[in-house]
């Protein structure tokens, strides 16, 4: 007889059949009810005892956490909250669990005791389901850079260059740190490293994606990035993930075309594939803000976010209107920002964002045409000589979602950016050599992953939307 997973019985239509299912017990009421969950479903399978029809000692071994495999009937539910339950007919216990010290029992746990026990966090339905969308996530952007004529790319994880020009990287060495070799002014000699140079886990692959675009046409990179920022904030991770897509041949206004489209795509998915997930998320959350005051409450519900974004078109503003509307703006002149706006040239915060976004055109905003020098060197320079052909994507809730811009493809304007930020022209030899041979209009996005995971599944922490979060002093599991 086939196994089938739990979301597959809760699925059936078809009663009076004999069925198999494994999974975790969550709970065994009155040794005759146990919960059946095994991570497909955000809802458990009520699976029947005759507690007559077992020895004792079995039964005591049923307990919160324990791997079962159950053979019984699937018959109508008796009881409320669920279609179906199973009869059992047969039961072994395939892994016990000490009752007394498993940390997942079925009571409330806060988010800080579940990132001790990251490991086994998922068997809660809270994490169940935001990992389940993550996955689903994935899933929805691999297919639709596919079903857009983009290759799937993987760029260096080791990389001598920073793409950001922050500084902040992790450096990879198999120098002896206690005694590493000098050079004659006393420096660290990387050329005796493993590669010969200094280098660090990449901060992105946008620099490695252009080269792509520019013979294949359209590429993308998703993969782990790494940033050394000593933050402990609920948005920072040292460890995190990225979409990077590169296209040859488009310019700034067909990027916003293919962001706009791309954010869409992904989350209309999740809308149509993690309905259980996101309506279980939804209640959580709605729950949660009921013991806030009024103020502090989300103006939307997680669902109503979504859709927002989805059903949506996104409103294209330039940075120089932002900032009029901005300074002109009650919480401006009230000085109920903590940033006031007070001149043209300001770097943007997520309240400035979200007052964007939620009060004023109450609808996505793309913002464009950045000050260059708020702006990384790759941009490409606007003839006005102090603007550049950026972009941000600003969303509800969160503020910035995408940033991304139009490339610099003139040798000369990149070589004289370069050299006012002293970015040595030999560092990037090969990302210059793109401008000289074939060079082309070309333009890019970045997305941290995380970021769209929390705005898609409404967790406040960034910790809670990786199986295990990488942030200053912690590195468990």
């Amino acid at each position: 007889m086939t196994t089938k997973t739990v979301a597959e019985l809760l699925s059936q239509d078809i009663t009076l059949q004999d069925v198999t299912v494994k999974g975790w017990v969550r709970t065994f009421r009155a040794n005759r009810f146990i919960a059946l969950n095994d991570g497909s479903t955000i809802n458990n399978i009520q699976c029947v005892v005759d507690f007559e029809n077992f020895d004792e000692a079995l039964l005591k071994r049923i307990t919160t956490g324990a791997a079962i495999h159950i053979k019984g009937e699937l018959v109508e539910s008796q009881g409320k909250g669920q279609s179906v339950e199973i009869q059992v007919k047969e039961l072994e216990v395939l892994g016990d669990s000490d009752a007394e010290t498993y940390p997942i029992q079925p009571k409330k746990h806060t988010f800080e005791f579940l990132r001790e026990n990251a490991h086994l966090r998922t068997r809660t339905n809270t994490f169940s389901a935001v990992m389940r969308l993550r996955s689903s996530l994935s899933f929805a952007i691999h297919k639709y850079f596919n079903e857009n004529g983009f290759y799937y790319m993987h760029t260096p994880i080791i990389t001598g260059s920073d793409a950001e020009g922050a500084g902040e990287m992790f450096r990879v060495s198999t120098l002896d740190p206690k005694n590493p070799p000098l050079t004659e002014d006393g420096d660290v000699n990387y050329k005796e490293d493993f590669f010969g140079k200094e280098t660090n886990l990449t901060v992105s692959g946008q620099l490695e994606a252009e080269t792509f675009a520019m013979s294949l046409g359209k590429v993308y990179t998703f993969g782990p990035t790494f940033r050394a920022e000593n933050s402990n904030t609920s948005r920072h991770l040292a460890e995190f993930w990225m979409i990077e897509p590169e296209v040859a041949f488009m310019d700034l206004a067909g990027n916003m075309d293919l962001a706009e489209d791309f954010l869409k795509s992904v989350l209309g998915y999740v809308l149509e594939n993690n309905k259980e997930d996101l309506e279980f998320l939804d209640k959580r959350l709605q729950d949660a803000e009921k013991t806030l005051p009024q103020a502090e409450r989300s103006p939307m519900n997680l669902l109503d976010k979504i859709k927002f974004v989805v059903e949506n078109n996104f409103k294209r503003v330039s940075y120089t209107e932002a900032i009029d509307i901005l300074r002109n703006s009650k919480p401006n002149k009230k000085k109920k920002f903590k940033y006031i706006i007070e001149e043209w040239g300001a770097d943007l915060q997520s309240e400035h964002e979200r007052y964007l976004v939620e009060k004023h055109f109450k609808c996505p905003v793309i913002l464009f045409d950045y000050p260059a020098n708020i702006k990384a060197f790759y941009m490409r320079l606007n003839e006005d000589g102090k603007t550049v052909r950026a972009m941000d994507i600003l969303f509800p809730g969160i503020g910035e979602m995408v940033g991304g811009s139009q490339r610099e493809e003139r040798l000369e304007v990149l070589k004289e950016k370069m050299k006012a930020l002293d970015i040595p022209e030999e560092e990037l030899w090969w990302y210059l050599d793109l401008r000289k041979y074939g060079t082309a209009v070309h333009s890019g996005f970045g997305l941290g992953f995380e970021r769209l995971v929390m705005f898609a599944t409404g967790m406040g922490n960034i910790r809670d939307v990786i199986p295990y979060p990488r942030t200053p002093q912690n590195a468990e599991f």
